[in-house]
């Protein structure tokens, strides 16, 4: 490949990367989206989260196997009702570490 032939694909990996962000703005900058498409939107970071999170917590082993007693599962239940009672994100962080600290000691 020349020089030449890297710019092209540079430029063309640029233009595959930035058009389909740019063009949803440009044509719906002026719009008020309907309420119901912003509610459910607003709900897309919490499913991506849980569906990064849930086959962590929920099973383990080479051949995935549903485990209940898995010590990230033992340690997210009481961190998750930290989270809530709190709504601290650095308590939460610390409350996890040391519900994952005293679930290591004690399994």
């Amino acid at each position: 490949m020349t020089d030449l032939d890297y710019l092209a694909l540079i430029a063309g990996m640029g233009l595959v990367t930035y058009l389909p962000r740019w063009i949803p703005i440009f044509f719906l900058a002026r719009r008020k989206p309907p309420q119901i498409l912003v509610e459910w939107l607003d709900l897309i970071p919490a499913a991506i989260l849980s569906a990064l999170l849930a086959p962590a917590l929920f099973t383990s082993g080479a051949p995935r196997q549903f485990d209940v007693t898995s010590p990230e599962l033992l340690t997210a239940l009481p961190t998750f009702l930290v989270a809530i009672i709190t709504r601290s994100l650095g308590g939460t962080v610390l409350a996890g570490m040391v519900f994952y600290w005293l679930i290591d000691k004690l399994v």
